[in-house]
């Protein structure tokens, strides 16, 4: 298990296109991702699951994943959420 906690720099933080857009590079991965705001943990390849954190600009996140491509799909994820713009 691979996991890292970010500070998402976002402007609008994970909300709608930057969600779609977190979600989609996630489901390129064959790794099990979760992302986990506070106590709260979700599947990171579910759009629902992703906004249901609300995940603002300077929310505190961890990156978890499972599998073969698990350190890329993390570091790839946490790249994301690290710019200030999509």
């Amino acid at each position: 298990m691979v996991e890292k906690t970010t500070t998402v720099n976002l402007k609008t933080g994970l909300h709608a296109r930057p969600a779609a857009l977190f979600v989609q590079k996630a489901n390129q991965f064959s790794s099990e991702i979760f992302v986990a705001k506070g106590d709260k943990k979700v599947n990171a390849k579910s759009i629902m699951g992703i906004m249901s954190l609300a995940v603002a600009n300077g929310a505190e996140i961890s990156i978890s994943a499972e599998g073969s491509d698990a350190e890329d799909a993390v570091e790839a994820l946490v790249e994301i959420v690290s710019k200030e713009e999509l």
